[in-house]
């Protein structure tokens, strides 16, 4: 199977799963409302991010939902030249997440450009966040594991092809 459809299969998997969630995090919690799902390790909490990752530059929107626009862009253009099944899951997971919060930021309250992005699981020693995020941590892990020399999937799909 070729990297490009790996890259493109793992970003629609995790849209989808993050939307999915996203939707019934938003059906089934109150704004602000906790759950709690395994006791003093994890909750189900509601909350509306503006912001970037940690609730950080709550007043810059318009700039995440750019550069989320940015990195989508970015990866779909150059998905041709990805070789690797590594890089290929690695750059899916950060465009399946990237697209995940930029659907939350376009059409989202309180509108296009500036709509809060949805946070829902709660670790309790973390911020609250969500499957998008959590796809895009994981992904740029694998991009640097994949970007050492040597490294297994990248040898061994550069020999196969």
């Amino acid at each position: 199977m070729s990297p490009r459809i790996w890259l493109f299969g793992t970003a629609v998997l995790v849209f989808v799963a993050d939307q999915v969630t996203k939707a019934i995090a938003v059906a089934t919690l109150s704004d602000g409302g906790s759950v709690r799902v395994i006791d003093d390790v994890l909750h189900w909490t509601l909350q509306r991010n503006p912001g970037a990752a940690f609730g950080i530059f709550r007043r810059a929107p318009v700039l995440f939902t750019v550069l989320a626009i940015v990195i989508a862009v970015a990866i779909v253009w150059n998905s041709p030249n990805v070789r690797d099944r590594l890089h290929a899951c690695a750059l899916g997971l950060v465009l399946g997440g990237a697209l995940g919060n930029l659907a939350d930021r376009l059409f989202r309250p309180p509108g296009p450009f500036r709509g809060h992005v949805v946070d829902f699981i709660d670790f309790r020693v973390w911020p609250t966040f969500n499957f998008a995020d959590s796809a895009v941590v994981i992904g740029a892990i694998l991009l640097a594991i994949a970007s050492f020399p040597g490294a297994p999937a990248r040898s061994k799909d550069a020999a196969s092809g």
